[in-house]
């Protein structure tokens, strides 16, 4: 299981790059369940992977002028400081046991997966539902919706462990106005900046295995620029739909396995 693991994590890059976001969507189930990794610990994992690797990606995205400074900054700047809190101060205190009554049973695994999951599913729909790509002219935009959302998707990202994309993106692309690929890029960028100040949180709390994250992250970097070069085939329609059924699937999966 590890070696399809290993190879898996070249997966993670490959969505980064070719969908802007949903690379924690992979990095969790593949840390959880093809290593064996506790979920609290995957997400800090999942964290440093996604962040570094985004990091990477959002380099190749601003070159070919695929990311709104403007649009991350508003985003980024809310969600850095919720994410630190949430990571630092607000996962170590839930509890492992969250709610018990007589045959229900509410762990902290079950809390921070299905919680994930069922993100990942609302956030799906919007994506394939939509018509015609929006364009700048629909939304009039603004920074306090951008302030607000960021700093909602900054808790979300740090309670879950997540790079927040499968959330940033349709917030870009639904609030701004942003075509599909620069709101890609531009997630990246915001990706790239919760996921790392999520993490800094998370080495004040953990003992964390280098080797087996650095050559996980080494992996998905491998996997970034093949997606990259992929992205440049296909229009931004087709990736935003492709991209709704992917972490629509990948939700109810999760959520149909720790269900069972």
């Amino acid at each position: 299981m590890e070696i399809v693991g290993y190879l898996s994590a070249l997966a993670i890059g490959l969505v980064l790059g070719l969908l802007g976001g949903g690379g924690s969507i992979l990095a969790i189930p593949i840390l959880v369940y093809l290593f064996d990794t506790e979920p609290v610990r995957a997400s800090a994992y999942s964290l440093f992977i996604v962040g570094i690797t985004s990091a990477v990606g959002t380099f190749s995205k601003y070159r070919e002028g695929l990311v709104s400074l403007r649009a991350g900054i508003a985003f980024g700047i809310p969600s850095i400081l919720t994410i630190f809190i949430t990571r630092k101060w607000v996962v170590p205190a839930i509890p492992d046991t969250v709610l018990q009554s007589g045959d229900l049973l509410i762990t902290k695994r079950l809390l921070l997966l299905g919680l994930f999951a069922v993100l990942m599913i609302l956030a799906a729909i919007p994506m394939i539902r939509a018509g015609k790509e929006p364009t700048p002219s629909d939304h009039p935009g603004g920074f306090l919706p951008m302030i607000a959302q960021g700093a909602g998707i900054g808790f979300i990202t740090g309670l879950v462990g997540a790079g927040g994309g499968f959330l940033i993106i349709p917030g870009l692309v639904f609030l701004t106005g942003l075509p599909f690929k620069k709101a890609a890029g531009t997630s990246l960028l915001i990706i790239a900046l919760n996921s790392l100040i999520g993490f800094m949180g998370d080495v004040l709390n953990y003992r964390m295995e280098w080797s087996f994250l650095l050559g996980i992250t080494g992996l998905s970097i491998i996997g970034m620029v093949i997606g990259s070069r992929l992205s440049a085939r296909y229009k931004s329609g087709q990736l935003r739909i492709a991209f709704g059924w992917f972490i629509l699937i990948t939700g109810l999966y999760i959520l149909i396995k720790e269900l069972n």
